[in-house]
């Protein structure tokens, strides 16, 4: 059975430390090696550490086994694993770039901290994955090379409330290593991510817009009208190659 403070955790009530007598851990749900298929980095060799649970709930999510237990077994799905383990586990395939991703890594940000230290002082790039609607502690930016940060946009079926965070924006827009990240449905969303940028005055350079979809054909689709509305509003084009390569298997 997880431990008691797992309930709570799920719901984003705490900000999970998982500290027990021996050790610090952290909740997983895989460690993988493969290429990075989104954003500005796309195509790089990358080790993948996804973390467990969200607090955000994206109707179009397609790592919805970290968090919705509607659908899927949190025990079956998720594990605890120390430090130590997780470190072993990553060193395995020779890669010095790690991409942090979930979920939502920052609920476990205190706990992440002691891991990514070890891993960097072993030449590692790190890329933390965020929803940019939690604020990052100090030591965590200290260390993290690339924050590749997916604010939400209503086609998600979040809350402005929940997926909107003015603070969390100004923070992240204010590291250099930050890119803002959007998942694209439709046109219209396209000019809800334009209100944004003039809102929290990005750097188009550092705007990436992406086709949501889990198949092919429906990347391919979403592609042709949007990387035409990327020209012509100077922002990143990104596809999901991951998707492309191997459509929607966990692992890749």
């Amino acid at each position: 059975m997880m431990d008691n403070q797992f309930d709570d955790f799920q719901k984003g009530v705490v900000h999970f430390t998982g500290v027990s007598p021996k050790e610090e851990r952290l909740l997983i749900s895989e460690i993988f090696y493969s290429v990075q298929g989104e954003g500005i980095t796309v195509g790089r060799p990358s080790v993948f550490l996804r973390l467990g649970s969200c607090n955000l709930h994206c109707v179009w999510c397609d790592t919805a086994y970290t968090w919705d237990w509607n659908r899927y077994n949190n025990e079956k799905e998720l594990v605890f694993m120390n430090k130590d383990d997780i470190r072993d586990r990553v060193l395995r395939y020779r890669c010095r770039r790690l991409v942090v991703t979930g979920g939502e890594p920052l609920l476990q940000q205190s706990a992440l901290v002691e891991l990514l230290n070890d891993l960097k002082e072993r030449d590692f790039y790190i890329e933390i994955e965020t929803n940019g609607t939690l604020r990052p502690i100090a030591p965590l930016v200290a260390i993290t090379d690339q924050w590749n940060v997916s604010p939400k946009l209503k086609n998600s079926g979040n809350s402005e409330e929940d997926r909107e965070q003015k603070s969390c924006y100004r923070v992240f827009s204010s590291f250099s290593g930050s890119f803002f990240k959007y998942v694209i449905q439709n046109p219209e969303d396209v000019t809800e991510v334009d209100g944004l940028v003039a809102r929290y005055a990005l750097n188009k350079e550092r705007v990436i817009l992406m086709p949501e979809g889990v198949s092919r054909d429906v990347i391919s689709e979403r592609e042709v009208w949007l990387k035409k509305m990327c020209t012509e509003r100077d922002y990143n084009f990104s596809s999901r190659l991951h998707i492309r390569l191997w459509d929607n298997i966990r692992g890749t």
